[in-house]
């Protein structure tokens, strides 16, 4: 079919005719609506675009002298955070003095990775970052 006749029978149609792909021998061309094409393919990016997963970063804070019920306390939040599908950034605050105690600090971030190791896997192990000691954790992925 001619370019002009495929004008005409678009017009007719009161459709638009678009030019699918152009580097075929002899091009490919369609009529339709264009609008509502062009319409179509933004819902399927926005639909697309809001499906995607989010991830987000919760953050535990801790110090190198946090005691039984605070640690168990975090844990919990810890846990509630991982089942959601969040990472978790569990650290360790060293004040003024505190930083002398740098191995309490490593321990008990290696206690919260291995007591969260059913439903999580750490994903950094501990590191001193200035006044801070920082472990990431991520959820396991579902079966």
């Amino acid at each position: 079919m001619q370019i002009k006749e495929a004008i005409a029978l678009a017009d007719e149609k009161g459709l638009d005719l678009v030019e699918i792909a152009a580097k075929a021998n002899p091009p490919v061309c369609k009529i339709l609506d264009y609008k509502k094409f062009l319409y179509e393919q933004k819902k399927k990016q926005k639909d697309i675009k809001a499906n995607a997963s989010k991830i987000v970063v919760k953050e535990i804070r801790m110090g190198p002298n946090t005691d039984d019920h605070d640690f168990n306390f975090k844990l919990n939040h810890a846990k509630k955070f991982l089942e959601e599908g969040a990472k978790i950034k569990v650290f360790v605050f060293f004040k003024g003095r505190t930083i002398i105690y740098k191995s309490k600090g490593e321990m008990i971030l290696l206690r919260f990775a291995q007591e969260l190791e059913e439903i999580g896997k750490v994903e950094q192990m501990p590191k001193l970052e200035g006044k801070r000691m920082i472990m990431f954790i991520s959820p396991k992925k579902k079966k």
